[in-house]
């Protein structure tokens, strides 16, 4: 089934490539050239990061208990030797090393900081250990995705970029490393100001009053408007957030802009197009420039698509990476495709990756490598990163959508632990946004309105019990 994916969704991908490369400019022409390398020999790749993450960690307290030595570099002894692990297996590695343990205990190189995962999805905020290398890699990865936008969307090069990011504070850990969410890190980063071409100032970006950051980052937004190409957050909701924002402070907004009182002298149309109170398609009557929003659809955040699209009037959006705190997965290499049909290739270059076929036991012997994964099966992937991380499960739920040369693409379906259960049953995040779609279909478009956005509550009044959607945001339909 994998070799039948490749001949025919992968043809059309090397077809597609052909006309990006013709398209394209330095120094994205090297970039696009580095993708087709990387997606044409996907098995070699691996094979090579394997080899260097084995021999850089071998001597690393954790491998040398699975009984590898600096030798044991190849596919058979890894897959024999080393087992599939949770966060609760690394747990008491990884609590010594916050403690301040600065023996070799999952990586050889030094642990220099943790990035801390959302807590979102599964609850419990883990600490992911990072070494000095680890941000290189991304920011190789983060280049070759906006070389791919730059080819889909010409010129976004020549304005900025009005995307509302906002830092998390950071901790300490006992031994005195820095914990902290994976894109505080990443702004306060020497690549992230070298590249830096936003309307928000870094002292906004950074400020950990998220009110005082999004006010600050609107204001700026709406000074620089007639520069601003590009319109995001990182999560569909953040951008939602902040046009809501500016639903409810746009006249203190414009005050501020002009000479602290909005009134009848003020003619400037970015003043004046909030006060209409129709927000249809306001990202383009307020920045006029705006070729496209670049946020994250996928999964839960599916949700926003339809209210995105009010907002924008109909602007492209973009999802044009996958990454988490434990690694950088994949690009979008068609980031003007629908919401809906957003697949992600994965980079061979950045970890060693194995799936567990949804359904099938959690053992060692059923993960399947990233090459002869199958076309439209979902898998639970594994990662085996540079920073000490072995044959990690993830928790992400992914569908085989297709092939770009040799390199498979996915489809992000779930988080694997976010599961709602009242009786017997077991109804995952995808199940519950289909349903709320149904019953938006079937009960509010008829009616005019519209789900802005929704979360789920249990209903154990009657029997059998069953989950309600509760709607804390809804509108009425343009």
């Amino acid at each position: 089934m994998a070799a039948k994916g490749i001949s025919t969704i992968g043809a059309a991908s090397r077809s597609l490539s052909s006309s990006l490369m013709a398209a394209a400019k330095e120094p994205d022409v090297e970039n696009l050239r580095l993708i087709e390398e990387l997606t044409s020999n996907v098995d070699a790749v691996q094979e090579r990061v394997l080899a260097e993450i084995l021999g850089r960690n071998a001597d690393a307290e954790y491998l040398d208990k699975c009984g590898l030595d600096a030798s044991d570099t190849d596919r058979a002894t890894f897959r024999a030797k080393v087992p599939v692990a949770s966060y609760d297996d690394l747990k008491p590695y990884v609590k010594r090393i916050a403690n301040g343990d600065r023996s070799p205990i999952l990586s050889t190189h030094p642990i220099i900081e943790f990035f801390t995962s959302s807590g979102t999805s599964a609850g419990e905020r883990k600490l992911m250990p990072i070494v000095t290398d680890e941000m290189a890699r991304r920011e190789v990865l983060s280049s070759l995705a906006t070389s791919v936008l730059n080819v889909y969307v010409p010129g976004l090069h020549t304005g900025k970029g009005l995307y509302f990011l906002f830092a998390r504070s950071e901790t300490k850990t006992p031994g005195g490393l820095t914990a902290q969410p994976a894109l505080t890190s990443v702004y306060k980063s020497e690549h992230f100001k070298r590249a830096y071409a936003y309307t928000s100032p870094m002292a906004a970006i950074l400020c950990e009053d998220a009110s005082q950051s999004m006010y600050a980052q609107m204001l700026c937004g709406l000074c620089q408007r007639h520069d601003v190409l590009r319109v995001g957050a990182v999560f569909a909701a953040a951008l939602v957030r902040a046009i809501r924002f500016l639903q409810l402070n746009w006249a203190q907004l414009a005050a501020d802009i002009e000479t602290g009182e909005l009134n009848p002298r003020v003619t400037d149309p970015s003043d004046r197009e909030c006060s209409r109170g129709d927000w249809t398609g306001i990202v383009t009557r307020v920045w006029p420039k705006t070729k496209c929003l670049n946020v994250v659809v996928t999964g839960v955040m599916a949700q926003y698509i339809p209210t995105l699209q009010y907002y924008s009037g109909g602007l492209p959006i973009v999802s044009g990476m996958y990454a988490s705190s434990e690694c950088f997965f994949g690009l979008n290499l068609r980031p003007l495709c629908g919401p809906s049909e957003v697949s992600y290739t994965i980079m061979p270059n950045t970890a060693y990756f194995e799936f567990l076929p949804v359904g099938e036991a959690v053992d060692a012997s059923n993960l399947v490598e990233l090459a002869r994964v199958e076309d439209g099966r979902e898998y639970e992937v594994v990662v085996t990163t540079y920073a000490g991380l072995n044959r990690y499960r993830v928790g992400d739920v992914l569908c085989v959508t297709g092939f770009h040369n040799a390199a498979p693409q996915f489809r992000f379906v779930r988080r694997q632990s976010v599961l709602l259960s009242i009786e017997a049953d077991k109804t995952d995040e995808a199940e519950l946004q289909r349903a709320v779609e149904r019953a938006s279909s079937a009960l509010l478009r008829p009616r005019g309105a519209s789900i802005v956005e929704y979360t789920s509550r249990a209903c154990t009044e009657r029997v059998p019990g069953h989950f309600s959607p509760a709607l804390p945001h809804w509108t009425l339909a343009p």
